[in-house]
């Protein structure tokens, strides 16, 4: 069977989007042991590929997958670097997005924003002109936008149910950044501060290492992809995949 491969972020700079032939009842743990083999037969630069396999996660038609899911004819398999009390009212769905366009952040924050809330709790990721001592140009952002999508929501929802706050609002900047530009904005809006701090936290938090976007960071000596933060061992199917191996 032939399934296609997905790379992201620095996974598109050591591995091309291709699809790749597999035997019939092959699991994403037998992916990525092909993937191995292939790097440790390849040319140097390709050496690399072994090493970011360890660190990993995986989808299989934009969902997070465990090692032992059965791959078949034509899926889609995401190559996903590290990556970024209630009022008695019924909550408000939460809003969030990828856009290319600059984040309006006033706006947003002044949208959610109720007479039922004691707090409204914000971060506003901005781009600095520095990273350890380097003169930052620009970030670019790339994401794998279904999933990420998926993501987003899911988080915002979760937030709600878990902090039991009323609104929540996520938008992430895609494309070319420049210096002073809001690349996340995370909104929380709730009846109680503590509430809304301990949301707002949790979600750039668990955004960071969990949804799938990338940055690649232009100093005026070089650039870089940006290393991620790694995934929660239930989401890390490079790690998983090395401990289920036979000790020698």
């Amino acid at each position: 069977m032939r399934v296609q491969l997905l790379p992201f972020g620095v996974m598109k700079d050591i591995l091309s989007s291709a699809s790749l032939e597999l035997p019939s009842g092959a699991s994403v743990a037998d992916l990525l042991e092909v993937l191995r083999e292939k790097s440790a037969s390849g040319p140097r630069p390709q050496q690399s590929l072994d090493q970011m396999l360890s660190r990993i996660a995986v989808s299989v038609n934009a969902e997070y997958a465990q090692a032992g899911q059965i791959l078949r004819e034509g899926d889609q398999v995401g190559l996903l670097p590290p990556v970024s009390g209630g009022s008695g009212e019924p909550p408000t769905l939460p809003v969030t997005c990828l856009t290319r366009e600059i984040i309006q952040v006033a706006e947003l924050i002044a949208a959610i924003r109720q007479g039922s809330d004691g707090a409204v709790v914000t971060f506003d990721g901005i781009v600095r002109d520095n990273t350890r001592g380097r003169e930052t140009l620009f970030l670019d952002y790339e994401a794998y936008e279904e999933m990420a999508a998926k993501q987003l929501a899911s988080l915002a929802s979760e937030a709600i149910a878990r902090f039991a706050v009323r609104g929540v609002t996520i938008v992430h900047r895609l494309g070319r950044l420049q210096i002073g530009e809001t690349s996340v904005l995370i909104v929380v809006a709730s009846a109680h501060r503590a509430a809304a701090f301990d949301a707002c936290r949790w979600l750039i938090d668990t955004l960071k290492k969990t949804v799938p976007i990338w940055k690649k960071e232009t100093f005026a000596d070089g650039s870089v992809w940006s290393d991620g933060e790694p995934f929660p061992a239930e989401l890390a199917t490079g790690s998983i995949d090395r401990a289920l191996e036979p000790s020698s």
